[in-house]
């Protein structure tokens, strides 16, 4: 009974988040387009990414403590743990690096692209780590069926992000005269979703890798790995929050 108490609290508490990160979604997009205040929107884009590392990403898990064997499961998971956010930092400052070029070349202005499709895009990346959440959850609960169901339409949400922006979101703003090489607005703009974009096809391999383990029973037990793909993938989430006003909400259009 308190089993099945935890996993509902787990997967209403995902839902709660997710409802959060969609209300803040709707209210920076709203504020872009009334009177734009830079500094709110940096402040919401603060909540979005601790909403997300603290209950997606379960950064609170690094304080954990496993006493007795070193070589027990539990111990190296917490090493690992910590081996990836080591790694994740390291990562962070590639995109801090991308971020400071932006500023640098754009200041408080943003290119000419287009705001639905950026909205677009936003939502389906964040639809997606709710799913992924919900299908740690259910993973950790046994729920293997679950978790493969729920890990696949992360899968197909993230092809989905990525496929707007490589095939719908360069396109169109090429279109605009927006290219790599057109100057300060177009370099800022393939530089940063190129380098996300990255990203995001190597999380989708490590969806397709853990989807395939799990179908073969590898995680009935010792599920670490599933939240190593997870936390990683919630790293890609929250890169976003802070691309997607950087690129298309904060300040005037870029002219």
């Amino acid at each position: 009974m308190t089993h099945k108490h935890e996993k509902s609290f787990m997967l209403g508490q995902g839902v709660f988040i997710f409802v959060y990160l969609a209300v803040l979604t709707a209210l920076e997009f709203g504020i872009a387009l009334t009177f734009n205040s830079t500094m709110i929107l940096v402040a919401v884009a603060l909540v979005k990414a601790a909403l997300v590392a603290y209950y997606y990403m379960h950064i609170y898990k690094l304080n954990a403590e496993h006493e007795g064997d070193e070589n027990s499961y539990e111990y190296k998971s917490s090493t690992n743990r910590l081996g990836l956010w080591l790694f994740l930092v390291s990562d962070s400052f590639v995109f801090g690096g991308l971020m400071v070029m932006r500023i640098n070349l754009l200041g408080l202005s943003h290119p000419d692209l287009s705001q639905l499709l950026g909205l677009v895009v936003t939502s389906i990346l964040l639809i997606s780590s709710f799913f992924m959440n919900r299908g740690e959850t259910l993973i950790q609960n046994g729920d293997r069926k679950g978790f493969i169901v729920n890990t696949v339409i992360t899968f197909l949400l993230g092809l989905g992000f990525l496929l707007g922006v490589v095939f719908v979101e360069w396109p169109n703003a090429i279109h605009e005269g927006i290219g790599p090489g057109s100057g300060p607005a177009g370099a800022a703009f393939f530089m940063m979703t190129g380098m996300h974009a990255f990203h995001v096809f190597t999380g989708l391999i490590l969806l397709l890798i853990v989807m395939n383990n799990a179908r073969r029973g590898l995680y009935d037990v010792k599920h670490y790995p599933v939240e190593a793909a997870a936390v990683y993938w919630h790293f890609v989430d929250v890169v976003w929050i802070f691309f997607y006003p950087a690129l298309y909400l904060v300040g005037t259009v870029f002219g």
